[in-house]
């Protein structure tokens, strides 16, 4: 099973706001974000989730909490409290990908698993205090790039050599 890291970020490495709120809205790169992860399952943060307001359609929503009560709250969403769980949950249902979409906590602990990471490069800076880890270049290499009109898309894969 491939974990993918998926993730808009803006030239200065901002990828949120602690208040919840985006610090943009590009329609061209939330139509990606849905094209690459649909049909298949998203893991997430809380706070992350509490953010989109409600699961993202045709995707499996995985939530990362200890807030138990977050699953009777909504339908249609699945709740750890553990990453290891998440992973479980999903091997056991041969799931071929699943994607990790933050948040800016869960990211460094996402580097420590995913195989490959797409990430959405905006053409401009972002006010924000929620910012995406620094790639080790010795661990991930670019394996390509598609460059959009609002943003370039980087996909990265796990530098094996290492």
């Amino acid at each position: 099973m491939k974990k993918i890291i998926i993730a808009a970020v803006a030239k200065n490495g901002v990828i949120g706001r602690s208040n919840g709120e985006m610090p943009w809205h590009s329609k061209q790169e939330f139509s990606h974000f849905k094209k690459t992860t649909f049909g298949s399952p998203i893991i997430m943060g809380r706070k992350t989730f509490e953010s989109l307001g409600s699961p993202l359609k045709d995707r499996l929503n995985i939530i990362l909490t200890k807030d138990k009560e977050l699953k009777n709250r909504f339908e249609d969403i699945i709740v750890f409290d553990k990453l290891t769980e998440a992973y479980s949950f999903c091997e056991n249902k041969n799931y071929e990908k699943i994607f990790l979409i933050g948040g800016g906590s869960l990211f460094p602990v996402f580097m420590k698993d995913a195989d490959e990471m797409i990430i959405s490069i905006m053409d401009f800076n972002a006010e924000g205090d929620i910012y995406f880890p620094q790639i080790d270049d010795n661990i991930w290499k670019i394996n390509s790039k598609d460059k959009r009109s609002e943003f370039e898309i980087i996909y990265y894969v796990r530098n094996n050599e290492q």
